[in-house]
């Protein structure tokens, strides 16, 4: 068991650094042509659309850009959660913000989250909807993070009923990855 665990960690290693090189290779203006085209795609979803407090999160350069749909969301009056990363307890802790561009600093991993100073906790109960970061997709909703495990602890700490929604460039969707016991899925994967 622990043999096919380590052989699984290798393997999703191996896939993270793959698919990372794709994204940081990416040409600009591709990007920002597929972000704007996701972004319209997670606006026309249901559970977008009923949602009243979505969590986002704050992209990084080489991600698809969540800038937009931060401020877009903001815009059509939804209520806008980003995670404050606590390193010490290696937790998330979703915070309420109103202008992206005032209540942003960056933080832990060089990530944009909400000022300490201005930390609006959000409780779980109270989102609706969580747009969830990774590096590899596979159509049943399997993802391979960043390596860290914040979004794994997060995403299993939440109540089964709030929709999880991954934006990913199709070089990001794959048909299949391995998983771990402590890996968690999300509801669907948007894709442009």
């Amino acid at each position: 068991m622990v043999e096919l665990d380590n052989t699984i960690r290798k393997e999703k290693e191996n896939l993270r650094s793959q698919i990372l090189e794709k994204l940081r290779s990416k040409d600009p203006q591709e990007r920002l042509t597929e972000s704007r085209e996701i972004k319209r795609r997670l606006f026309q979803e249901e559970s977008f659309q009923r949602a009243k407090c979505i969590m986002f999160y704050a992209s990084k350069e080489y991600e698809v850009d969540t800038t937009d749909m931060i401020e877009g969301a903001l815009s059509l009056g939804k209520r806008v959660v980003l995670p404050v990363t606590e390193t010490q307890k290696k937790r998330l802790i979703p915070s309420e913000i109103k202008d992206p561009k005032a209540d942003l600093t960056k933080g832990a991993f060089g990530i944009y989250e909400p000022k300490r100073e201005k930390m609006k906790a959000v409780d779980l109960k109270d989102i609706d909807m969580i747009v969830v970061p990774g590096v590899v997709f596979d159509k049943k909703g399997n993802r391979i993070g960043h390596g860290k495990g914040y979004f794994d602890r997060f995403l299993k700490s939440l109540p089964k009923k709030i929709p999880t929604i991954a934006l990913a460039f199709r070089c990001q969707l794959l048909e299949r990855i391995k998983t771990l016991s402590w890996d968690v899925s999300v509801t669907k994967v948007i894709t442009a």
